[in-house]
């Protein structure tokens, strides 16, 4: 990203002190149980509360969900639903976990709005040729201005290679 000027290089360097390299937490469901017991114990403390249970169907969908905002997700949620929680018995309302996981999963099964048009610009590239203004070119084609599809290339980080 530092190459393609999508990330400062001073604070790339500050940063790389110590790089620290994690799976994401969908590649590690056998965490999740333990960040669960963790986060519901240490938010169930804080807040005052004796929560002592967390019912296994709960815990099963906070397996299957792929946590795509990885620990700090996992931790917020929890501490949301500690504070809804009265009784010792940890409540999750279930329905939500659910609709959330197929919002997840039709999002990663779909591409988004930025890869479509990324991926339309790079056809119409190709079919001109890379030309880009002009009668024949890539912005009279898309309906753009010239400067317009320069901006969009430049802000999809398409690359003469990708459409050459």
């Amino acid at each position: 990203m530092v190459a393609d000027k999508q990330f400062r290089s001073d604070l790339f360097y500050r940063l790389k002190v110590f790089p620290v390299f994690a799976p994401p937490l969908r590649d590690r469901v056998s965490d999740i149980p333990v960040l669960v017991r963790h986060f519901v114990s240490a938010h169930s403390r804080r807040m005052g509360k004796a929560i002592a249970t967390i019912p296994k169907e709960t815990m099963d969908a906070f397996c299957r969900w792929p946590w795509p905002g990885n620990i700090r997700e996992l931790e917020n949620f929890l501490e949301r639903a500690v504070i809804l929680t009265r009784g010792s018995v940890l409540y999750v309302p279930l329905a939500e976990l659910e609709t959330e996981t197929e919002n997840v999963i039709a999002e990663l099964e779909n591409p988004t709005l930025h890869e479509a048009e990324r991926e339309h610009i790079v056809r119409v590239l190709r079919e001109t040729k890379g030309l880009i203004g002009g009668i024949d070119g890539a912005a009279e084609r898309l309906g753009l201005k010239r400067t317009t599809l320069n901006s969009k290339i430049k802000k999809l980080s398409i690359e003469r290679r990708d459409y050459m």
